[in-house]
């Protein structure tokens, strides 16, 4: 038998450290948390994805009493921005989160699986890493891409 292991490298970087871009990223995604509509998890999370075009688009998880037929923050905010920009590329996105006592996550939230998945396929469609900032109260982990948090993604059938 032979046994392997998976690492992912990432930055711990204290959110007032970060440059202007990716603080002006982090604050626009921490802004979408004030849009979630959760009164079923009471846990709002919110998205921003910068475009190679310059545009940022955010997002915010959105639930239903019809569970799951709600969507998370990142795959509202990646689904919108490759229907209004379809020639664009992804380049970076940021995440945060509200718990439910209404502050923002000590520790900083990643997305579900499902959210990775669907942001891995435009991470493949702009074939350049998307770089992703994880914004906690504090800090930021900034990962190199979606796909060093899915080793085993699914990429083909």
């Amino acid at each position: 038998m032979e046994k392997k292991v998976i690492s992912i490298p990432y930055e711990i970087i204290p959110l007032e450290d970060l440059s202007a871009d990716d603080a002006a990223l982090a604050q626009i995604a921490r802004d979408a948390t004030f849009r979630s509509y959760s009164p079923y998890s009471h846990f709002s999370v919110g998205a921003a994805i910068l475009l190679d075009n310059g545009e940022i688009i955010p997002g915010s998880n959105q639930e239903n009493v019809a569970f799951p037929s709600g969507t998370c923050a990142e795959r509202s905010a990646c689904f919108y921005a490759h229907a209004r920009y379809p020639e664009a590329k992804f380049r970076k996105i940021a995440i945060a989160a509200r718990g439910t006592d209404g502050e923002f996550t000590a520790v900083p939230t990643a997305p579900c699986g499902s959210c990775r998945q669907a942001l891995l396929e435009y991470e493949m469609l702009a074939d350049a890493p998307v770089e992703m900032l994880l914004v906690g109260k504090d800090t930021v982990y900034r990962l190199p891409s979606v796909s060093s948090t899915l080793p085993f993604a699914f990429t083909e059938f």
